[in-house]
């Protein structure tokens, strides 16, 4: 059970009488005897996990792909990156989330008040156990940033894809850097990354 990267836009997911977990609609071509059936939403479990979506805004719908053969996934042209998860939590954007394998489980979790308006950067979905994931970015592949003590990061919240590490979200106001690059309508925050670990962003908004 493993998720190869064919291209820069295609996996490979090889299934040896196993099951993996994809988003909705992302199959393009498989091989073998693959059964495809719903997997839920990826808050969490049965009806719990439809509510949560529907008052948090953030999750996603998954199918499983189980049996003998090759999966082939993609989705809307974007690039994918495969990471691995060692007994580790992944904070995602549920829009960026592909595939995963392995002892993985998701959830929504609480990320902060940030204020009013949209829903953006309030919750997160959270990938956590051992295996693989597979995300993607759109505008190119994803661009790993370190965060350390000394050096937090800020990131644009459309850009943000992944968090993984010993690290804090906190959000900053700041309504002079969008309104410079002709973005001043509405309320402007970023999200400020302290402790240590990997940011990882895409070179496009959503």
């Amino acid at each position: 059970m493993r998720l190869v990267e064919r291209s820069k836009r295609v996996i490979e997911a090889h299934l040896n009488n196993t099951s993996i977990r994809a988003l909705s609609g992302s199959m393009v071509a498989y091989e073998g005897q693959v059964q495809f059936k719903s997997a839920g939403f990826g808050g969490g479990e049965g009806v719990l996990a439809g509510l949560r979506q529907r008052a948090t805004g953030e999750g996603l719908s998954l199918m499983e792909c189980a049996g003998n053969g090759v999966v082939y996934l993609a989705h809307q042209g974007q690039d994918v990156t495969v990471l691995e998860l060692n007994n580790e939590t992944l904070q995602v954007e549920s829009e960026q989330l592909l595939a995963l394998n392995g002892n993985l489980t998701t959830n929504v979790t609480f990320a902060g008040v940030r204020g009013n308006m949209s829903g953006q950067g309030l919750f997160t979905t959270t990938v956590t156990g051992s295996g693989q994931v597979a995300l993607l970015s759109a505008g190119g592949p994803l661009i790993h940033l370190e965060v350390s003590p000394q050096y937090p990061l800020v990131v644009d919240p459309d850009a943000f894809v992944c968090a993984k590490g010993q690290l804090s979200q906190s959000f900053v106001t700041d309504v002079s850097w969008r309104t410079f690059v002709g973005q001043g309508s509405g309320e402007a925050f970023s999200l400020r990354w302290d402790g240590t670990g990997v940011v990882s962003i895409q070179p496009a908004e959503r």
